[in-house]
């Protein structure tokens, strides 16, 4: 039996998270968001004070997390047992989950927690790599994109309203530096999948972006 699998790729604070969710929402289908495994990860390094250098080290933690996703109004993600929720926003998550993720060994080691989302009735994947390394064969691939000044408007307003001291000028600093690690690592980089569909959201709504991706799926 085929299982259906959208993937929604692209860079960091391009609102894949929002979107990924909503189209879930609507579709009845579970939803993967592959940063949180990631930042999951970052938290745990960041816990137990791993070296960042030793990914021997790295990949043993990740072996051992467990994660869950509950998917409510808002996605609740678990860390062997722990809400870790508030903590996966944080910029030093980012930061950290930026730099594991460019590790071969730990992607390795997280592949298979990703693939083991796909299940019936279907599966809305949000990442970097969802189209082209995680699910390749996936019948939908969307690359959702902004500018690096809006994605950082962005991210500042969200700082901003949960009371969390931000600097513009750094913000967009910071993404820019993340994207220019993303796309140059060499264990799977952000690109875009050949067969995805393009959406700049720098001046669309998020009712415009989730009506595009569901007409995709129609």
């Amino acid at each position: 039996m085929t299982i259906p699998v959208l993937t929604i790729d692209g860079p960091s604070g391009a609102g894949k998270g929002t979107i990924s969710r909503l189209v879930a929402k609507k579709l009845g289908w579970n939803y993967l968001d592959s940063g949180s495994i990631y930042r999951s990860l970052a938290i745990a390094l960041l816990k137990n004070s791993v070296d960042l250098t030793d990914e021997a080290e790295i990949i043993k933690v990740a072996q051992a997390m467990v994660l869950e996703f509950e998917c409510g109004d808002e996605l609740t993600v678990k860390l062997n047992g722990e809400n870790i929720t508030g903590q996966l926003g944080l910029e030093n998550t980012g930061n950290t989950a930026s730099i594991v993720a460019a590790l071969p060994g730990v992607r390795s080691v997280l592949l298979q927690k990703q693939k083991d989302f796909k299940q019936l009735p279907g599966l809305v994947a949000d990442g970097r790599d969802m189209g082209t390394v995680v699910f390749p064969d996936a019948e939908n691939k969307v690359f959702l994109t902004a500018s690096a000044a809006k994605r950082a408007e962005r991210r500042y307003k969200q700082l901003i309203e949960k009371g969390i001291d931000a600097n513009l000028t750094h913000l967009t600093t910071e993404i820019e530096e993340r994207d220019r690690r993303d796309m140059e690592r060499k264990a799977a980089p952000l690109v875009m999948a050949s067969d995805a569909l393009y959406i700049d959201s720098s001046e669309m709504t998020i009712a415009a972006v989730t009506e595009e991706v569901l007409n995709l799926i129609r």
